[in-house]
Parts: structure tokens; sequence; C-alpha cells
């Protein structure tokens, strides 16, 4: 596949790059991107969830009432889940939810991903830029000028530029990530895809 690359203003530069085939033009398979966006968010799960049960009940051990002669079902305690104040039945207790995925499973989906950005028209490849300091406004002017200000974007780097990650970092819709480190959840989580030239070289 032949994209053009424009320059951070979104003027054609002449310029075009290659991007392989078996990365940008597989037949998407919407299982395994699930299945990749079902781990990444069941990864961001914290998992510390807790409820008392019976035996953390802090109350007392006394028998709440006689046995028998009463008319009603014994109780013995009054920490009994059928009582307010009680313990939980079965409640929840601190899990990992993450699960493993094989690698080739996730290199399918985040190549799906990729492949559904470029035929849905969402994928754009620019020159690389730097910034000296760190400056909003600069890549908002950037933004205004690819015509992407009101969408929510993916800006993808070769490698990691500080000033560029805090020229973005205020801006809601605007993410940031490094080719090497690219999934499948922020790439379907976008409408628009930002290469930088470098970073569409890493992939060939």
């Amino acid at each position: 596949m032949i994209a053009e690359i424009l320059s951070i203003s979104g003027q054609k530069t002449g310029k075009t790059i290659e991007l392989p085939d078996s990365i940008f033009g597989v037949e998407p398979n919407e299982h395994v991107m699930y299945l990749a966006v079902k781990q990444y968010l069941a990864a961001q799960r914290q998992g510390t969830h807790k409820t008392k049960e019976r035996w953390e009940v802090s109350r007392s051990t006394r028998k709440i009432k006689k046995q028998k002669g009463t008319g009603g079902a014994r109780a013995g305690s009054i920490k009994s889940p059928l009582f307010k104040g009680g313990g939980t039945i079965f409640g929840p207790r601190p899990r990992d939810y993450s699960f493993k995925l094989n690698k080739k499973v996730k290199a399918l989906a985040r190549n799906s991903a990729l492949s559904v950005l470029v035929k849905d028209n969402r994928l754009v490849v620019v020159e690389d830029f730097h910034f000296d300091v760190p400056k909003t406004k600069d890549y908002l002017k950037i933004l205004r000028g690819l015509g992407l200000e009101t969408k929510k974007t993916l800006l993808v780097l070769n490698e990691v530029d500080r000033n560029t990650h805090l020229s973005l970092r205020n801006i809601p819709n605007a993410k940031i990530a490094t080719a090497n480190l690219l999934n499948t959840y922020s790439l379907l989580n976008t409408n628009m895809l930002i290469l930088t030239e470098s970073a569409a070289k890493s992939f060939s």
C-alpha cells in the first residue's frame, strides 16, 4: 500500500511511503480484536473489591434469643447474613482479572485494527516534527492544519519524545504512543491515526 506523506500544515509534500500489506492490508479478524480489547481492559482492573464475610464482621457473639419457643426460626449469631449488618454471602474478593493472550494473536489483532483504519481512510502519514519546548498551542496548530482539531486522534512516534508528549497531554481527545507499544484498544478507540514518517518506516 502506497501512502502520501503530508506536511504538518496538511499540504502534500510529493513524497510517498510504502506500508506493508502484511500489516496494513490484512483481512480484519473481529474475534481476535475482541479478545485483545478484552485482555487490555481486564488488565486495567485493580481487582481490589472486597466485602466482609460472616467471620470478618465485628459484632457480638452472644446467642441473640433462645433456641426454642419464640415461634420463629432459630438464630445463633447477629453476624448472620440474614440480619442487617451481618456478613455477605459469597461476596467479592480481591482477584487478578488479567489473562494471557498469545503473541501471534495479539499481533494479528493489532494488524487487523490497522487494516480497519486504512480501509476506513482514518490513517494519515505526516513528516517528522519536533518541538524545542513543550507547547500545546503548537500541536493544536498541527491538528488544525490536518483538519483534525475536533476529532479523537492518536499520534504514533518512532521513539519517545518528551516535548511532544507534554505538548499534547492537556488536549482531551489527543493521545500519543510509540510504534513498538501500539495496542489494539488504542487503535480502535480513535477517530484518526497520525503516523509520523519515521514511525511508518519502522513497520517495514
